[in-house]
């Protein structure tokens, strides 16, 4: 499943989702749908966050000048 790319898997994820909500499934259908849901769920998750780490914030500081900071340490200065 990690080779699924992020959009691919959210578009899963969704008709996973619209699957069990509609409740027409046999409960060994349901289980599956939903542990491969979980699945799905941990690896866009895992996804978004490495693309967190990765985005960087140009911010200027308290003398008006440009610093780049990673974007867990703008939300720190917030």
């Amino acid at each position: 499943m990690a080779e699924l790319k992020f959009e691919e898997a959210l578009k899963k994820l969704e008709k996973i989702v619209e699957d069990l909500e509609k409740g027409d499934l046999s409960l060994d259908d349901a289980l599956k749908k939903y542990q491969e849901g979980i699945e799905l769920s941990r690896l866009c998750s895992q996804r978004l966050e490495n693309a967190k780490k990765k985005i960087d914030v140009l911010v200027k500081n308290k003398k008006g000048e440009f610093e780049l900071k990673s974007l867990d340490e703008t939300k720190i200065e917030e």
